[in-house]
């Protein structure tokens, strides 16, 4: 018998202290090669978009590749790309952590719009306010002390 499954997720990281460097001019850039990767890892990324300070990602992983391992490999990989391409040139690193959160078939469109549109998103919610809504509406548990 195959292997079936279907498992969207929607991962948001952030650069270190959420300082906004990634500056939208060149983000394009940024998000296609991050495509790479996940096209590489035989994934599929179905949007990417973010602010100045972070980044959100909607994709389906391959039964073989680890969440953990898929968020490194990401991390790493554009870490390097962007120190070498001198894009961003205030970029330090990628926060260390990062949030996963699972959709449902049902739920697709609703979040590939909802990340398509970061940009109008957050001329009315910040980040901070963004972040909590995401982990309480999943329930997770959170000490705010952490979350900074």
């Amino acid at each position: 018998m195959s292997t079936f499954r279907q498992i969207y997720y929607q991962i948001v990281f952030s650069t270190k202290h959420r300082n906004p460097v990634l500056n939208i001019e060149d983000e394009d850039q940024l998000y296609k090669y991050i495509w790479g990767i996940v096209k590489n890892k035989n994934c599929k990324l179905y949007r990417i978009n973010g602010m100045p300070d972070h980044i959100h990602l909607f994709a389906d992983l391959h039964p073989s590749v680890s969440l953990s391992s898929f968020v490194k490999d990401i991390k790493v990989s554009s870490n390097l790309w962007i120190k070498q391409s001198g894009l961003f040139p205030d970029f330090e690193e990628w926060q260390s952590g990062y949030s996963a959160f699972t959709y449902s078939e049902r739920e697709k469109d609703t979040i590939i719009n909802y990340i398509k549109n970061q940009k109008e998103h957050h001329k009315n919610e910040s980040f901070e306010d963004e972040y909590k809504n995401l982990l309480i509406s999943h329930g997770v548990e959170f000490d705010e002390k952490y979350l900074w």
